[in-house]
């Protein structure tokens, strides 16, 4: 690239420093409050959430993964009550599910009461394409791992 692309119409260098760098947003898991615990109760009386994803919300609050490519996030069951509330539950044809987390690009995570974790193909929830992700939660949590693993390693957070 020669040094006339690099520059602004005023002359000035376009190339962004490393200074000029957006800082670190929050990588964190946050244990489970009471309102969480709570809130986990009510999703899983409503039936609308597998049993293994309220025992996850009973411990975990939320995750929240923002520097990992776009993001990784799972919101905090009173985050998805709130949304079932407001919203209802994601209509998936045959099965109705609730968004539990997005990527950061705009797509969601819906899990069902059969267990199976999707993610959105458009940002919209009202007439969803999905495309399965993960048989269950815990193989979801994995895939959420070795995303986090790759990144760490190489830069690169995967396709998840």
């Amino acid at each position: 690239m020669d040094k006339e692309n690099l520059q602004g119409p005023r002359g000035n260098d376009r190339r962004v420093r490393a200074s000029a760098r957006l800082s670190p947003g929050t990588n964190e898991v946050r244990l489970a409050s009471r309102d969480d615990q709570t809130a986990a109760r009510a999703l899983a009386q409503a039936g609308l959430i597998p049993t293994d994803l309220a025992t996850f919300y009973n411990s975990i609050g939320d995750v929240t993964w923002a520097d990992v490519g776009n993001g990784y996030f799972l919101d905090p069951a009173s985050g998805v009550l709130l949304r079932l509330q407001e919203n209802g539950a994601v209509d998936a044809g045959t099965d109705q599910k609730v968004a539990i987390g997005s990527n950061g690009s705009g797509l969601s995570y819906v899990a069902g009461p059969g267990g199976s974790v999707h993610r959105t193909r458009t940002a919209s929830l009202d007439e969803p394409e999905l495309d399965k992700v993960a048989d269950d939660l815990r193989q979801f949590l994995e895939l959420l791992e070795q995303s986090l693993t790759r990144f760490v390693a190489d830069g690169e957070p995967g396709s998840l």
